[in-house]
């Protein structure tokens, strides 16, 4: 079986079943597969005539990702699902592909993620909540999809040009591997950079080493040994308490009137420009400033408010 822990060279299929999948989880799809390989085909299937999947047809250049066309006016969803099931089972056979990412809610593709692990291939599924448990057993690992929502902190662009975005990837990439036990190395982190940004050239900001613009972002550290390099995150006790004042004086100045979130996560940004919740342990903001002594947030997750009760 493939070896979950060891993507940086695999080769994936992605496959998105567009009748159960929003067009917004997109960004974290290709945040998450970064972490698997590199995504050597990306198709996604749908009627994208229809105002439903309008949102969608104005992603798609954007990820180089193929639609394949299926209309709607005559067999429906079972005709997008028989489309993926094929084009599945042909790169199984005809392709050298090292797993499939199958980004559906639907418990059709139990059996095609099934048959794929039977062939030796990883299968990375992604669905939300509602996934049935038999598509999600059926796959080597599982990940919702409300928890691939970009951090409400993350900058808006994802260009290679944007700094501050790779410094956040940067940061998260450190995170994730902490979580699991595992050292991060420099050449880590160049790989799954340039999965995520086939553009990324680190010359763009100025440096001609990977390890001298790693020196240079504030909140880790590089260690080097001998002819390795490799990178931590830095213990910043102080400046989390920093963070925290800032964030409470922050809410004091808007006023009694509850702050919304993302207003709050711009103005964090503005006074610490690399700030990122995943140093302090937490996925979201929401989750952060929920732990913080006299702050309250309210609401879902599409309009989530803060209130100090200080």
């Amino acid at each position: 079986m493939t070896d979950v822990n060891n993507q940086e060279d695999k080769k994936l299929a992605l496959l998105i079943d567009s009748d159960n999948v929003s067009s917004k989880y997109l960004n974290g799809i290709f945040d998450e597969l970064s972490q698997y390989g590199i995504i050597t085909y990306r198709r996604i299937y749908g009627d994208f005539t229809t105002s439903a999947n309008a949102r969608w047809s104005d992603k798609l250049l954007e990820k180089s990702i193929i639609p394949i066309q299926q209309f709607s006016n005559t067999t429906g969803k079972n005709a997008t699902d028989s489309a993926l099931i094929i084009d599945a089972m042909d790169l199984l056979y005809n392709s050298n592909v090292d797993g499939f990412c199958i980004v559906s809610s639907d418990s059709d593709f139990t059996r095609l993620a099934s048959r794929l692990r039977e062939s030796g291939k990883m299968v990375i599924g992604m669905g939300e909540k509602k996934t049935p448990d038999s598509f999600r057993a059926a796959c080597t690992v599982f990940t919702e999809l409300e928890n691939l929502l970009e951090n409400d902190t993350t900058p808006a662009a994802v260009s290679a040009t944007n700094k501050e975005a790779i410094q956040a990837d940067i940061i998260n990439i450190i995170t994730l591997n902490d979580n699991k036990g595992k050292t991060t190395g420099s050449g880590e982190i160049g790989s799954k950079l340039q999965n995520k940004y086939p553009d990324f050239d680190i010359r763009t900001f100025g440096y001609s080493q990977l390890s001298k613009f790693l020196e240079d972002i504030p909140g880790i550290k590089v260690l080097k040994e001998n002819n390795t390099i490799n990178v931590a995150l830095r213990e910043e006790k102080t400046d989390e308490d920093s963070t925290v004042r800032d964030i409470i004086d922050i809410i004091k100045r808007h006023g009694r009137e509850p702050i919304a979130l993302s207003t709050l996560g711009l103005e964090i940004r503005k006074k610490h420009k690399n700030f990122n919740v995943k140093l302090y342990g937490y996925s979201q903001l929401y989750k952060f400033i929920d732990s913080i002594p006299g702050l309250t947030v309210s609401g879902d997750k599409t309009d989530r408010k803060v209130t100090c009760t200080r």
